[in-house]
């Protein structure tokens, strides 16, 4: 997880559209009674009696209070990083108030329901009743599932509604899974697809934004939390940072939000299908490292560092797919000094992502994303490169320390990457080039296909320092001209010719 800077602040307890938080005074009168820790039951694990004490006191439904639980901390308790205590992760004043709230309609104190497991559930079952009172659920409606949906969302205290939202869509999506826990305290188990959901809202959805990486949504980490860059040409990118949130997914997102948190990452990955959020931009400088932040792009992985069952399949290959995109993107060497751990970077005083983390298994990933497909590439300073002394070679930047340029003109003067191609077919084509104002915003790059000449035309004034796909195209087999750089446009301003990649498709 990222360092905090400084203290939290306050945030509100629900998104306006959410329901909005009651007082203890406003649903004491509803108050079902408090769960009693004396009551045992014959075959059921003392975990499993404490939800379901705590769902029969408070009319809740127990498999809605054990999908809570699963979701924000696997059923194992333990504080977040943002302000979550114990197995149902009421949060403290600073990351909510959920927990003096909670507390206070029962009747325990903060300390008890903070820390203790009884009146942790407890809490959070009176806390999730008021909810649904002040949305009016029906005794009727509280039978059913998916008309605890609102409640739900508004559990958490997350003040913005779609992230508080996309907890509760991971209830519910828990619930129709099914999942077994093993806990200290015994096991607790839900069946799945006990009941169909038609939630009474709509599944968590995110206003369409260009994201650097494809797959991700974007919800935007607060301002004050990250620097505004132009990276890579106000800093080089050369490292990828893994972290862990020690929290839930959706609280972390929040966490990001929060204006005072002062900390952020540019990626957060979920636990439980690999779903990937963006929170800054890679231009931007996320606060997730200290002394490495200028240099690299963090990773966030939800779970805690010492619960290895949060680091599945599904976010081990989702979150080696980011590392691939950011490596190939910035030319980032796929090795452990370049994509490292939190616990490893200089200075560094956390240990996420802890010993439970599998760096063979995630590196392995990231290396075979591509399928182990042929790749070249080709520099300007490679023996594949040819151009005429119009093309003037300058050292003082450029992918490997140099690149060449020139000035448009109405003529044919291309600077050629040649390569030996494998065997006909499909090939992706990438280009490297310095970013500039200077630069021309029409350079025109030709790729010699199986079918002919096929021009892209790039706005070198943006983009720079990272590799930018031109495009798929067929290729004949053999050593050839493959892309050029061609002078010819009507464009003012320098055309660069640094590198090219070419990549089986």
């Amino acid at each position: 997880m990222v360092t905090r800077q400084v203290s939290r602040r306050t945030a509100l307890v629900a998104g306006a559209s959410l329901v909005v938080a009651p007082s203890a005074a406003s649903v004491a009168h509803a108050r079902p009674g408090r769960a009693d820790p004396r009551v045992s039951t014959p075959g059921l694990s003392r975990m499993d009696m404490v939800f379901r004490q705590a769902a029969q006191a408070h009319g809740v439904p127990r498999d809605i209070l054990v999908g809570l639980a699963h979701t924000v901390s696997r059923v194992r308790g333990g504080v977040s990083a943002y302000g979550g205590h114990g197995v149902m992760q009421l949060r403290d004043a600073a990351g909510g108030g959920t927990l003096d709230a909670a507390a206070e309609i029962t009747g325990a104190s903060v300390a008890q329901a903070r820390d203790e497991l009884v009146a942790n559930v407890d809490a959070a079952a009176a806390w999730l009743r008021a909810l649904a009172d002040q949305a009016g659920l029906s005794g009727a409606e509280r039978e059913r599932l998916e008309s605890w949906y609102e409640p739900v969302a508004a559990y958490s205290g997350i003040p913005d509604e779609a992230v508080a939202r996309m907890e509760a869509d991971a209830v519910y999506a828990a619930l129709a899974r099914g999942f077994v826990v093993e806990t200290e305290e015994g096991t607790v188990r839900v069946q799945p697809g006990q009941e169909p959901f038609t939630l009474a809202a709509p599944a968590s959805s995110f206003q369409a934004s260009a994201t650097d990486y494809p797959s991700a949504r974007w919800v935007a980490a607060h301002s004050s939390n990250y620097r505004t860059q132009n990276r890579p040409n106000d800093y080089a990118i050369d490292r990828v940072v893994i972290h862990t949130t020690q929290g839930a997914y959706a609280g972390a997102i929040s966490w990001f939000q929060n204006p005072d948190s002062n900390v952020s990452a540019h990626y957060v990955i979920r636990s439980s299908d690999g779903q990937v959020t963006q929170m800054v931009r890679h231009k931007d400088v996320a606060w997730h490292v200290g002394n490495y932040n200028n240099r690299s792009i963090g990773i966030e992985h939800e779970g805690w560092v010492d619960d290895a069952s949060w680091y599945t399949e599904e976010m081990y290959r989702s979150s080696a797919k980011v590392t691939r995109f950011i490596c190939d993107q910035y030319g980032i060497p796929i090795d452990r000094t370049h994509i490292v751990a939190h616990s490893e970077v200089p200075g560094a005083t956390h240990t996420d992502p802890g010993p439970n983390w599998d760096w063979d298994r995630y590196m392995g990933y990231v290396r075979g994303d591509t399928g182990g497909g042929w790749r070249v590439i080709v520099d300007n300073d490679d023996a594949g490169f040819s151009a005429s002394d119009n093309w003037v070679r300058v050292t003082t930047s450029g992918r490997g320390g140099s690149h060449r340029h020139a000035q448009p003109v109405l003529a044919s003067d291309v600077a050629w990457f040649s390569a030996d191609i494998p065997s006909a077919g499909s090939y992706r084509v990438d280009v490297w080039y310095p970013q500039s104002s200077s630069n021309n915003p029409r350079a025109p790059y030709l790729v010699a296909t199986s079918d002919g000449l096929q021009t892209a035309y790039v706005d070198q004034r943006s983009g720079g320092g990272r590799w930018n796909s031109i495009g798929v195209f067929p290729l004949k087999r053999g050593r050839q001209q493959v892309v050029g750089v061609s002078r010819w446009t009507g464009s003012d301003g320098w055309i660069e010719a640094d590198a090219v990649r070419i990549s089986e498709a």
